[in-house]
């Protein structure tokens, strides 16, 4: 909204050509970099100065954390804790989004409605949670429902967009030299599309079982799809870099820093012992970001290398069932590989500190993080 304000009515109308300073350094907010930095910037404030309020709120409401009681006794003296405080990372992102990007962006309003939609299945999830008095909200298949839905919704409207190239962009490999080998259509694509979306979205919601954890490894690897997000629009870094240029993406970056910059804010209160839970709204909501604009930027692939904690993290929970179920057809007795799944808990009660947990797969997440960025310069 500011940009066009700012720019495409006060400067153009009365900066060019003219001697007021100024109206000319209105100029400035027609660079998508300092809309981002902004952005982070607003989505943080926001994020720091709501959380208290939404914080009592959500206790007046007693809107509490169920949790599951195979979990240990530091997990059930969680219980009550204010949960459902993904609600503050999604107003802070679209408060933010809405004043910095250009509102004339169709991929900004994709990533906007995606992230919104995968956010009001975590709503219904974690609504059901408390009504109920249960750890379990909707069924399994109704969550794979709604996100399949919102997959095709998505899909839909690049199918109409004539200038979404429907190639994978492969890791290590030159583009020109790759894509149209790898242009699988608009069909197949939604088949990967939605095996995409799913996975990221289910991944960090695996993820959202310690203080922080799920919040601090998102705001990491959305902040190294900011990066990728602008070199893929900007023309110089995708030419050198020899990317797929998507310019329409710019404003994405606007969006990634949004996302950054809330949940840095929401991260201050999430912090061990964590005053609010984000709950199921806030992680399939930044599991879906980050499918959307990695699908958007065609960034697929190097997806796995931002999201390798989340995914270790689903993997983790896969092993585990898997392994249970074999052994128990073939032996009669179910076994496990690990203590208790996702991984997380497994270090837990290895003896691991939960603080020390969040901290070691934060190193892990910049690890992956470096490794995603690497990928630019190595094809």
């Amino acid at each position: 909204m500011l940009y066009h304000i700012f720019f495409e009515w006060m400067f153009k109308t009365f900066g060019v050509g003219g001697e007021s300073i100024f109206y000319k350094g209105f100029n400035v907010f027609q660079y998508v970099t300092f809309r981002t930095t902004w952005a982070t910037i607003t989505a943080l404030l926001i994020s720091l100065l709501l959380g208290g309020p939404v914080i009592r709120k959500l206790k007046k409401l007693k809107i509490g954390q169920e949790i599951r009681e195979e979990l240990s006794q530091e997990h059930q003296e969680k219980k009550g804790t204010p949960t459902m405080g993904g609600v503050l990372i999604l107003g802070a992102v679209f408060i933010s989004t809405m004043l910095w990007a250009r509102l004339d962006s169709l991929y900004m309003w994709l990533a906007v409605a995606a992230t919104a939609s995968f956010g009001l299945i975590g709503f219904l999830d974690d609504y059901i949670k408390i009504v109920k008095k249960r750890s379990l909200g909707l069924t399994g298949r109704q969550k794979l429902l709604g996100q399949l839905a919102t997959t095709v919704v998505v899909w839909g409207f690049m199918f109409y967009m004539s200038d979404y190239p429907w190639n994978l962009s492969v890791p290590f490999f030159k583009q020109t030299a790759i894509s149209q080998i790898t242009d699988i259509g608009p069909y197949v694509y939604l088949v990967f599309m939605a095996f995409v979306l799913l996975g990221s979205s289910n991944a960090v919601n695996l993820t959202d079982g310690l203080d922080g954890l799920a919040t601090s490894v998102g705001l990491i690897a959305m902040g190294a799809i900011t990066a990728l997000t602008y070199a893929t629009s900007d023309a110089r870094w995708a030419a050198y870099l020899d990317l797929t240029q998507i310019p329409e993406a710019a404003e994405l970056t606007v969006f990634c820093g949004a996302m950054v910059g809330a949940s840095l804010g929401f991260l201050w209160y999430n912090a061990p012992p964590a005053e609010v839970f984000m709950g199921d709204v806030g992680s399939l909501a930044i599991g879906g970001a980050l499918g959307t604009v990695a699908i958007l930027t065609k960034q697929e692939f190097v997806l796995i290398f931002i999201m390798g904690v989340f995914i270790i993290e689903a993997l983790s929970v896969i092993v585990q069932v898997s392994f249970f179920k074999f052994t128990k057809r073939t032996t009669g007795t179910g076994k496990r590989l690990l203590l208790q799944s996702p991984i997380h808990h497994h270090f837990q009660l290895s003896g691991w500190k939960e603080s020390k947990v969040v901290f070691r797969f934060v190193i892990v997440a910049i690890l992956f993080a470096l490794m995603s960025l690497s990928t630019l310069k190595l094809r």
